[in-house]
């Protein structure tokens, strides 16, 4: 009996020693690794978790440039100034395409009216010595003129614009380059014209006579305005002869002809006073214009 009992006591030893062997007591089974479930389903075919992307980082809110100043338009293509004549002592005509833009901004090349009252212009880019004689002859016929200086000329000859204006003549803007008006801008054709003004208010402690003539005739409907704009007529011409070279003058007798054949009332008469012809031509002009009735005014 006590032999059958030491043989089971010996058998329930063996087995417990065994079992310790595998999981001791002090030892936990291995972790398993554990994923976060997904925020969202997963497409992924194995069935797995999906790891969360950080956040995608938001750029800046991006700052456009201020806006550069608009460049200052330029003028259309330009166009030269042009009469038809008549010899018929009437208005002649003028570019039709035109006519509304003299109109809208304040540039004439006629002054109608109920009289006879013509205008007697000079363009003055340069002196070659006559004006003091055209002035002697004016004075002696007591006629006033409009004369457009340029730079050039108020530089040269800041006398002779002293006596144009002390005399009671028109001294108007021809501006101080002398550039072709339809190839400027806003601020250049703002340019042209201040500068002049300010060195004649600097000569002669006045404003210059509020008349621009373009050089050469050159304009656009963009010059018209901006003149316009800058407190000026534009002052075109209804009667003139190629008079300006020194080099080809033809004759005080043409001179003289050219005016008495094309003068009409109204008439805005441009002679240059680089002109020889024009010089000796004067005295005679003025004496038959007024026997003829004409009264040379000025602009008003």
């Amino acid at each position: 009996m006590k032999r059958w009992f030491l043989s089971i006591l010996i058998v329930f030893l063996m087995v417990s020693a065994s079992s310790c062997a595998i999981f001791p007591f002090s030892q936990e089974p291995p972790a398993q690794p554990v994923f976060a479930p997904p925020s969202h389903p997963s497409n992924d075919p194995a069935g797995l978790p999906v790891p969360v992307e950080a956040p995608a980082v938001q750029p800046s809110p991006k700052v456009d440039p201020a806006p550069a100043e608009p460049e200052q338009p330029k003028a259309a293509s330009g166009y030269d100034w042009y009469f038809r004549r008549n010899n018929q002592h009437t208005t002649p005509g003028a570019p039709a395409e035109t006519a509304g833009w003299l109109k809208n901004h304040q540039a004439f090349y006629v002054l109608p009216n109920n009289t006879n009252r013509i205008y007697l212009t000079f363009d003055c880019g340069y002196e070659l010595g006559y004006t003091p004689a055209i002035l002697d002859t004016l004075k002696k016929h007591d006629v006033k003129a409009a004369f457009f200086i340029t730079g050039q000329y108020i530089k040269t000859r800041p006398d002779l614009v002293l006596r144009m204006h002390q005399e009671g003549h028109l001294v108007c803007n021809h501006t101080w380059n002398h550039p072709d008006m339809s190839t400027l801008t806003a601020a250049q054709i703002e340019q042209e014209l201040r500068q002049l003004e300010e060195a004649y208010q600097k000569l002669t402690g006045v404003s210059l006579d509020p008349y621009l003539r373009p050089p050469m005739g050159r304009y656009s409907e963009f010059s018209l305005a901006q003149t316009d704009r800058l407190g000026y007529s534009t002052v075109f011409w209804s009667l003139a002869f190629k008079d300006w070279d020194p080099n080809q003058q033809p004759g005080a007798e043409v001179s003289y002809r050219e005016v008495m054949n094309n003068i009409h009332p109204g008439a805005v008469i441009l002679l240059h006073a680089v002109s020889q012809s024009n010089t000796q031509a004067l005295d005679k002009l003025l004496t038959d214009l007024k026997a003829q009735g004409y009264d040379l005014a000025l602009f008003s």
